[in-house]
């Protein structure tokens, strides 16, 4: 007997990396990405090449597990601490931009949908982002 295995049973590292080779193709990375820093407590601009596509897919993660979270949750999520000197840190929040645009081309490849459950507002994965996932985590 086979169990099913979900994107939440990989460890979250090597779920990310491997939804994000699936992107890919379908996930196109802005110009101003080149430029941007994750938030403006950030001193310096992500190193890594592909950065952009790793955050789309930790989104993408994140939306299958909390169900309909909009962009001030996943702003929240993505928060860091500011070095502000001598002075004590404070959590300052991640840059909405990127995070809208995220979902924005999430939206576009049919991978998640806007909903409204109540007074919860936000996205969730379709069923087309569901297999997605369930390809990924069947690796």
């Amino acid at each position: 007997m086979s169990t099913m295995v979900s994107i939440q049973d990989i460890n979250p590292n090597k779920a990310i990396q491997q939804v994000s080779e699936g992107l890919e193709g379908s996930i196109e990375t802005p110009e101003w990405t080149k430029f941007v820093k994750t938030g403006h407590g950030k001193r310096n601009r992500p190193e890594q090449k592909n950065w952009y596509v790793t955050r789309v897919a930790s989104i993408l993660r994140k939306i299958y597990i909390n169900g309909p979270i909009g962009t001030s949750k996943l702003k929240k999520a993505y928060s860091h601490k500011k070095n502000r000197g001598h002075k004590p840190e404070r959590t300052t929040i991640a840059s909405g931009k990127i995070i809208r645009t995220a979902l924005q081309q999430l939206e576009k490849a049919g991978l998640v949908k806007q909903v409204e459950k109540g007074v919860h507002k936000g996205r969730v994965v379709t069923p087309k982002g569901m297999s997605f996932l369930s390809k990924i985590g069947k690796k």
